[in-house]
């Protein structure tokens, strides 16, 4: 039974009906699972290597630096390669994952790609948990980043897809949500098992991501593939027969025939990332990289991977850094329900700008309170000092995960036309990923190096960031996923040259090329 009822606009005042029906609210939750499990990665890998006995068994050089007081720098206590590796050897192999996924999210299906994330995990997890020596920890961390690429790659698009075009927002961040989740209860998972006696409970925390790990894999074996994906594959019965179903409306006969003449236009298209290159693909390939680099350097991902080691770099004591992590986490998610409910009544845009401005306060504050307390020899903030550091960490996550944090990931999903949209989607991945595994990879070096600059640098990214979204990123909010180039990129003041100009100028030159087929 339908849980209500609404109309998705289309182009010239034509309405598409639709109804928010429970099989696309299932469909979607059992879909945005596959954050669930990335948000876990996230956040139990800095709770373990904050724990003694992990970093006994695995990196006893840094396990000294940490027991011995005779550092050079307290910012200097976690920088080693390895430690950094085992983080960001997740995303190292995720970025190279996605280029498998993006062909088998376009002729397999979006349904089955997450199913194979699922197994990705499954057996990453296994390996992680049982894990005796440092290979066989970082073979885990591989195999977790094979099913980041191929959830990353899948999960926005059904997502996207399966949406009515006015809740598409809200259902899109429904991932990104699930994101924050996980990294909640990993912390809070570490909070646990680093009071467990006996060494033992680091390989706890790892093997509970084989929760995550389950739910997506069932929730692959659940859902619908999209009718998009149907018919983009020839499978145009049973893509009418799903879009019914998940329309729960039998007249949906306009919408069906926008998908048919979407698909025709994209099966004409021989290779989809060389047709990103086309003129009018450019703008909403400019946006999607742009995006993914501006989001990794915001410096939340410094913030996630590592908050107790941080907050232990700080001064705070195991316990307290931990704790402190969990709240961070908690803010985290509580202000992406934020983001759900705002979002397609707000816009894009306004979320975009308003968190920049909180976010590059927030870092400036910080900056300056570890400039004056935390220095080479001296870690002692205080109590005053360390609540308003946990505060302005709480208003820097709370900023991105109403913003940059979803919407990073919906803007691209919901802009791309279909025949590139796996490729759009890929590379979208791919720059997330190798962007995250530089930050993963260097952050603790730049702590060390930069020491409370490493927020002001991050800072001076966030105001950049805002420039470039107050003049080159459109509103996307409340217009179908089909029709972004006639009602969103041929009305920009810059994105329309592009697109415009590519009608006339650009046909020769593609089919020449074999971007296209030439009849």
């Amino acid at each position: 039974m339908a849980g209500g009822g609404l109309a998705v606009a289309a182009a010239g005042g034509v309405e598409f009906e639709a109804k928010i029906t429970p099989i696309v609210i299932i469909s979607c939750i059992m879909a945005a699972t596959g954050g669930l499990m990335f948000g876990y990665d996230v956040g139990v890998s800095g709770g373990v290597t904050s724990m003694p006995d992990f970093l006994e068994k695995f990196f006893p050089v840094v396990y000294r630096k940490t027991k011995e007081g005779n550092l050079d720098s307290n910012y200097c206590k976690y920088d080693n390669q390895g430690l950094q590796l085992f983080t960001s050897s997740l995303y190292l192999a995720g970025l190279t994952a996605t280029f498998f996924a993006s062909y088998t999210t376009r002729r397999l299906g979006r349904r089955l790609t997450m199913l194979i994330a699922g197994v990705f995990f499954l057996i990453g997890v296994a390996f992680n948990a049982a894990a005796q020596d440092l290979a066989m920890l970082i073979v885990g961390r591989i195999l977790l980043g094979c099913g980041v690429g191929f959830a990353n790659q899948a999960v926005p698009v059904f997502l996207s897809e399966i949406a009515p075009t006015r809740i598409r927002g809200g259902l899109n961040i429904l991932f990104q949500l699930n994101v924050t989740i996980g990294i909640l209860f990993a912390n809070l998972v570490n909070y646990g098992t680093a009071k467990i006696k006996g060494g033992w409970g680091w390989r706890l925390s790892l093997g509970l991501a084989g929760v995550p790990a389950l739910l997506l894999t069932v929730g692959a074996l659940l859902v619908v593939d999209t009718p998009n994906s149907l018919i983009e594959r020839g499978k145009l019965e049973q893509g009418k027969a799903v879009l019914k179903k998940i329309r729960g409306t039998d007249n949906v006969e306009p919408e069906y025939l926008e998908l048919i003449e979407a698909s025709r236009i994209a099966k004409e298209v021989k290779h989809p990332f060389r047709n990103l290159l086309l003129s009018k693909n450019r703008p909403p390939l400019i946006i999607a990289v742009a995006l993914q680099f501006f989001q990794q350097f915001t410096g939340i991902n410094a913030i996630m991977f590592y908050a107790p080691v941080l907050f232990s770099t700080l001064g705070f004591k195991n316990d307290a850094s931990l704790y402190s992590a969990v709240i961070t986490g908690a803010v985290n998610v509580v202000s992406t329900i934020v983001s759900i409910y705002s979002v397609d009544k707000v816009g894009r845009r306004f979320l975009l700008l308003q968190a920049g401005v909180q976010m590059f306060f927030a870092q400036v504050v910080i900056a300056i309170v570890l400039g004056i307390k935390v220095t080479d020899k001296s870690d002692d903030l205080g109590t005053g000092f360390a609540v308003l550091v946990v505060i302005m960490v709480c208003t820097f996550v709370s900023a991105f995960a109403w913003s940059w944090g979803p919407l990073g990931w919906l803007i691209p999903s919901e802009t791309f036309p279909l025949e590139t949209r796996s490729a759009g989607q890929s590379v979208t991945v791919c720059i997330n990923l190798l962007f995250t595994f530089v930050i993963a990879q260097a952050f603790l070096s730049m702590l060390c190096h930069f020491k409370y600059g490493i927020f002001l640098f991050f800072s001076g990214w966030v105001f950049i960031m805002s420039i470039f979204v107050w003049f080159l990123v459109p509103e996307t909010k409340n217009i179908p996923i089909e029709e972004m180039t006639e009602r969103v990129w041929k009305k920009h003041w810059l994105w329309k040259r592009y697109v415009d100009d590519d009608e006339f100028v650009h046909d020769d030159f593609a089919k020449k090329n074999g971007f296209v087929d030439s009849k």
